[in-house]
């Protein structure tokens, strides 16, 4: 999906929402638990009731990989399920040397070679250009690059400042800029750091970024739009557990529909405040 595609369906369907289909087999409702691919089931009931309310759908590929092969079959069937007209998202946090990086890149782009086409994924830039630009050698494929995150631990290291007072999050983006543009490069930045958008935004005016921690995690959807949004929104906002978990019955597709709804509709009153939408 490119940049334009993306920006189109945020327009048709007023919504910058992204589902994470972050699925834990305990938590799912436990009817589904009879089914031979209890995580296929419930993924696939839940694109099905959210598909015309969200723009991506984002799987995080521990949840998978926990379970071995069948966890990688449920992720591959997944992944076939996703509409065509929404982006998707290997949140696999992968970053290594390069020909390691060849590799994650295949493995998750390369449909011929590994049975997934993900239209991006989520990278760890620790390890520098190596961990990153391997991904970016794949045509119309997205990189979404950690930048600042809302986890306790991110202060451990992205707020420490250099000697010309940058935060160590603002120096990774400025880096990253360099090797790909808006049209490739996506960052992660954290629904709960409210302000810290203000600063994302001087160093990546333009780039989409993903926001993760809003609804469950405590994030707030006017927060992220008041200070993140941008001429083109430039948001795609993740909500997981508020959706996909929203019942453990047999109606847990419907409430999952309506909380979903919910979010879609706050977003369209945004991107009409914004003039994005009229």
């Amino acid at each position: 999906m490119t940049r334009a595609e993306l920006i189109q369906q945020i327009k048709i369907k007023k919504s910058f929402l992204c589902v994470g289909l972050d699925t834990d087999i305990t938590k799912i409702p436990e009817h589904l638990l009879a089914e031979e691919d209890p995580i296929y089931t419930f993924n696939k009931a839940i694109i099905d009731a959210t598909s015309d309310l969200c723009v991506a759908y984002k799987p995080n590929i521990a949840f998978y990989e926990s379970y071995g092969i069948k966890g990688w079959q449920s992720l591959q069937k997944t992944w076939e399920a996703l509409p065509k007209d929404c982006l998707s998202i290997a949140d696999a946090k992968r970053g290594d040397i390069g020909n390691t990086s060849k590799m994650y890149a295949q493995a998750f782009f390369d449909e011929k070679q590994s049975g997934l086409g993900f239209d991006s994924i989520t990278i760890a830039p620790y390890m520098g250009n190596d961990s990153v630009t391997p991904f970016l050698d794949f045509d119309g494929k997205w990189a979404i690059v950690l930048a600042l995150t809302s986890n306790a631990g991110s202060l451990d290291f992205q707020n420490f400042k250099n000697e010309s007072g940058l935060q160590l999050f603002e120096q990774v983006i400025d880096k990253v800029n360099t090797w790909g543009t808006i049209e490739n490069l996506m960052y992660v930045v954290g629904a709960t750091r409210g302000e810290g958008f203000i600063k994302i935004r001087e160093h990546a005016p333009d780039h989409f970024l993903l926001v993760p921690g809003v609804g469950a995690q405590g994030g707030s959807l006017q927060d992220v739009c008041q200070y993140g949004m941008n001429k083109d929104c430039g948001l795609l906002v993740n909500s997981t557990r508020g959706i996909i978990y929203a019942s453990k019955g047999h109606d847990f597709a419907e409430k999952a529909r309506e909380e979903a709804l919910k979010l879609q509709q706050e977003m369209e009153a945004e991107l009409i405040k914004a003039g994005i939408i009229s």
